[in-house]
């Protein structure tokens, strides 16, 4: 006798691709528990002010009818989305998306997920148990951030991650070195700079990238949709490449690797240079090492210079380590085929456990850089919706 199982489908997280994936299951009829807080990682852990990268036609979040685009959200509010989109915005977009199609989304702590009879074991934080055919992944990467071994014995007061703060004016008066060289870092130091902080970046490059500064290039009809994919990532050419995943997969490991880092190399949004003006930004440079100096903290470069700053603001980005996620059992983490972090994924983004699928960043490793924007929810909640159905016999 096989082992009763609660539920068919089980989404954890509810960002963008957690929202999305329920949507486009739901549609298809497949019958789906959503846990997780609506757009938490956008609303509590990016700094307010900040504004997307994307652009406005990458920035929807996927549903099948494209009934729940950004343009359809200002249409109903009857107000108008400025350019950049502000975050505060996006993150109020996602929450209308939520109310208009997950509304059932249960705002509850996972606590831990085991392999059971007949699929996966669900405990949740406050000591309810379910079962559940499959497990859809889609906790985002605050699990992720990225803090590096010289700030490791740093108390969290002199150093912390851009992913630790909401709002940058605490910072006001104070001396803050931003390390990074990406958006991230950028737009951080912008906004310490309007509140009144004494701001320097510190980057490893030799030089600042920036995107979107050719503009023309995507308002030249047929010639810029042979250069660009409406999924914006990646420059002229390799944004087309990039916006199929299932050739980019194709290609020979190395290549993806090059063309990935070539897709999502650290770089800032054109329209924050103006904002930078006057910013000291130290390029070619990195920390070798970090110490508390009385109430501040000394930082050394590799040219020997020291710094003396009040705080560190470590805009470092963030590394898959599904290990890392706090409610995989090892049970689950030990059957898992990895790559430097990154889960293994065949079609319909399962992983070497059956049943258990990764959606997002995590999945970039298998089907390129796309799956970590926005931009790559359309993807994976199609393929989720054709490896299920497939799974379940209805195809």
């Amino acid at each position: 006798m096989s082992a009763r199982v609660d539920c068919n489908v089980t989404i954890i997280g509810a960002g963008p691709y957690g929202l999305s994936a329920a949507t486009y299951l739901q549609s298809a009829g497949i019958e789906t528990r959503v846990l997780g807080e609506p757009m938490s990682f956008w609303e509590r852990q990016m700094p307010a002010g900040m504004c997307l990268r994307s652009n406005w036609g990458a920035s929807h979040i996927a549903d099948p009818q494209h009934a729940l685009t950004l343009d359809v959200f200002c249409q109903l509010n009857g107000n108008h989305m400025p350019k950049p989109i502000p975050l505060e915005r996006f993150v109020a977009y996602g929450q209308w998306y939520q109310r208009r199609a997950v509304p059932h989304v249960e705002r509850r702590e996972v606590a831990q997920i085991e392999l059971h009879p007949g699929g996966f074991r669900i405990v949740m934080g406050d000591g309810e148990e379910f079962s559940s055919r499959r497990v859809v992944v889609a906790a985002g990467i605050s699990a992720f951030a990225h803090r590096p071994a010289e700030f490791t014995r740093i108390p969290g007061e002199l150093a912390s991650h851009t992913s630790e703060h909401r709002d940058l004016r605490k910072f006001a008066g104070r001396h803050v070195l931003v390390v990074g060289a990406g958006q991230s870092a950028l737009e951080s130091a912008a906004l310490l700079k309007s509140a009144g902080a004494g701001v320097e970046v510190i980057a490893r490059r030799d030089v600042l990238n920036w995107v979107g500064m050719h503009p023309r290039l995507h308002h030249m009809g047929v010639f810029s949709r042979m250069l660009y994919s409406n999924r914006d990532v990646g420059p002229a050419g390799l944004s087309r490449l990039v916006a199929m995943p299932h050739v980019f997969r194709r290609f020979p490991r190395a290549f993806q690797n090059r063309a990935a880092y070539r897709a999502i190399r650290p770089a800032g949004a054109g329209w924050l240079q103006p904002r930078l003006g006057d910013v000291p930004i130290t390029l070619g440079r990195h920390v070798e090492g970090a110490s508390v100096a009385g109430c501040q903290l000394r930082v050394r470069l590799d040219n020997g210079e020291e710094r003396l700053a009040d705080h560190a603001l470590l805009a470092t980005g963030f590394r898959v380590d599904v290990s890392r996620y706090p409610f995989l059992s090892d049970s689950l983490t030990n059957r898992l085929d990895l790559a430097s972090g990154y889960p293994v994924l065949k079609p319909g983004l399962e992983s070497s456990v059956p049943g258990l699928h990764f959606i997002g960043k995590p999945a970039a490793w298998s089907f390129g850089p796309l799956l970590g924007f926005v931009s790559g929810a359309e993807f994976a909640s199609t393929e989720l919706v054709r490896s299920i159905q497939k799974g379940n016999g209805t195809q």
